[in-house]
């Protein structure tokens, strides 16, 4: 025998043992999914009856308001108060249990498990979701500069608002799917998305025409605009979040849009003369767009819905 195919057998054999332990442990990762899907049942069951059991002892309590010695009213008082704490600590163990999808996120994955098994899971996936918000910004200030100075093509314009309505869109998936997860993002935060996400489908139907054409510049310049304030603001809230979680303040799910002390104002008042400045675009913008409803040429229906 060759020494080249007696060292091929014996690379076969050393392989052939390495399926083996693969395969023990394939069957024993199997094992251990079965087990953690039991637990996860019975600790759901646990949840949900020390849910049940705090709201009847509250109640309970409240029953006993008096008649009552000082030293049992102290007794009640603390009891009621590690109850109402209690909900917190509930809370963030149900973040790591498998929960049933909101109307949304069933409409659009069905019923599939969106919840991550580790804390380490969680915040890698919070983590990618500001970088995805911060990479499209500078993709969408990128194509709306080529727009407004080099392009003049409706087709292009059309691939940025359907770009627009698909990074809307994706926002509200992933920003469901953190909710799940034990992120407490403000609901009006969600409520925006959902509503730019309308209206750049809007803007993506408007034909092209005198009317379109007299709103495109102000329209492109405000996208330009918009791209590098979110850009400004990224990096303030994210630099605010980070030094509210290594002083413990913030949960780690928490987004670049909570949270609040006063040391933050020596950032926010270089922030905030562009963000009044937005606001103060965003309402000349209605204001030219009521002035085209009141042109006898303006008769797409996009005008009055944007506006």
């Amino acid at each position: 025998m060759s020494t080249a195919l007696a060292s091929a057998l014996q690379e076969w054999k050393i392989q052939e043992k390495d399926l083996q332990h693969l395969q023990e442990t394939h069957r024993l990762y199997l094992q251990k999914l079965e087990e953690v899907s039991k637990l996860q049942k019975s600790f759901a069951a646990s949840i949900a009856r020390q849910k049940k059991n705090l709201k009847e002892n509250l109640k309970t309590l409240n029953k006993f308001n008096k008649g009552l010695t000082e030293e049992e009213k102290n007794g009640v008082k603390e009891a009621k108060d590690h109850i109402q704490n209690m909900p917190s600590q509930i809370f963030q163990m149900e973040a790591f249990l498998p929960k049933k999808n909101g109307i949304y996120l069933s409409l659009v994955l069905g019923s599939m498990n969106v919840n991550l098994p580790s804390k380490e899971a969680k915040a890698e996936y919070k983590d990618e979701y500001e970088r995805f918000k911060l990479y499209v910004t500078v993709t969408m200030f990128l194509l709306t500069f080529a727009c407004r100075f080099f392009i003049s093509y409706r087709v292009v314009d059309a691939l940025l608002n359907f770009m627009l309505v698909w990074y809307y869109c994706t926002l509200t998936i992933r920003e469901s799917i953190l909710i799940s997860n034990g992120s407490r993002i403000k609901g009006w935060w969600v409520v925006h998305h959902y509503i730019s996400t309308f209206l750049s489908g809007v803007m993506l139907t408007w034909p092209d025409g005198e009317t379109y054409q007299s709103f495109r510049n102000q329209f492109l310049a405000y996208c330009l605009y918009q791209s590098f304030v979110q850009y400004l603001q990224y990096y303030y809230q994210s630099g605010c979040l980070y030094r509210l979680k290594a002083l413990g303040e913030r949960h780690n799910l928490d987004l670049t849009v909570e949270g609040f002390q006063s040391w933050m104002w020596r950032g926010l008042t270089f922030l905030l003369p562009f963000l009044f400045l937005g606001h103060f675009w965003q309402l000349w913008n209605s204001i030219s767009l009521f002035r085209m409803t009141q042109m006898p040429e303006s008769k797409e229906w996009q005008v009055s819905v944007v506006l």
